[in-house]
């Protein structure tokens, strides 16, 4: 073969190999420099990471209700991307499996560090989620952590928008899960344990337990309303959607029964999306 027909051959094959490398993924970003600005970073625990969506118990951000980029679950990264191309690779997941209110600062400072415009704070279920009532965060420290957190992203990204979620009805969960012998058999091995252990226990001091967990749980959620309230016209409270949402074992993954699946995740970009919307 003619030498110049041999470098063109090759400079071919180079080509190929290089679009099929790339995957249809968005180019890298540039090394050094700042991230460009307007990006969304979501803050928080196990479920913004997607925690237990794909096959394994452990994170698959690519199924985040706020920041995932595959296609079982419309993000609200992604209908963010929909409004503004320009936003394309910048979604930010700080949040981290087992993070409590008091971990809202540090993730905040990664958010001010990514100059992201967008934030989503969906926490305090493993505030509630301890090994029982005398061990959850009292209400007070909760709420002074998510103030702290919160203080961060206003002096650092003073023009951010910020939507913070309602912690899912999980006393729910219970009622319609702890008949099911595959879910209790599951929450047995140490799942929530201020509201799931002895899931199908009738007895006077698990009903007064699991009745503390969800008055607690209703007591952060008015702490994460009235801290958005303080924050200002920057920060808008889902107004409690997700905590209305009627989660049912279809939404929830087989493994440990708890976390949202691909369709819980869905479900939960939906809701907040709308109002996401409502704060336009």
């Amino acid at each position: 073969m003619p030498r110049r027909w041999t470098t063109a051959a090759i400079c071919l094959l180079a080509l190929v190999a290089l679009a099929c490398e790339g995957g249809g993924e968005p180019a890298p970003r540039p090394t050094g420099g700042k991230p460009a600005s307007g990006g969304l970073a979501a803050l928080g625990d196990s479920i913004s990471t997607g925690f237990g969506s794909c096959l394994f118990l452990n994170s698959c951000e690519r199924n985040s209700w706020s920041t995932g980029n595959g296609l079982r679950v419309n993000s609200i990264y992604q209908r963010l991307l929909d409004r503004d191309p320009a936003l394309r690779g910048e979604a930010h997941t700080h949040a981290r499996p087992g993070a409590r209110a008091a971990a809202l600062a540090d993730q905040a400072e990664a958010a001010v560090r990514d100059r992201v415009d967008h934030v989503t704070v969906l926490v305090g279920a493993n505030d509630a989620c301890r090994g029982g009532i005398d061990a959850m965060t009292p209400v007070a420290k909760f709420r002074a952590d998510v103030d702290r957190g919160l203080r961060v992203l206003r002096e650092g990204r003073p023009k951010a928008r910020v939507l913070v979620v309602s912690i899912p009805d999980l006393y729910r969960l219970w009622e319609v899960g702890h008949t099911d012998s595959r879910a209790a058999r599951a929450w047995r091995r140490g799942i929530c344990p201020a509201l799931l252990a002895e899931p199908t226990s009738d007895a006077p001091a698990d009903r007064a337990r699991r009745a503390a967990f969800r008055d607690r749980v209703d007591a952060y959620n008015r702490q994460l309303a009235a801290a958005c309230r303080a924050y200002g016209s920057r920060c808008r409270y889902d107004g409690g959607a997700v905590h209305r949402v009627r989660f049912t074992l279809d939404l929830v993954n087989r493994l440990d029964w708890f976390h949202p699946n691909a369709a819980g995740q869905s479900r939960l970009a939906e809701v907040t999306w709308r109002a996401w919307r409502r704060a336009d």
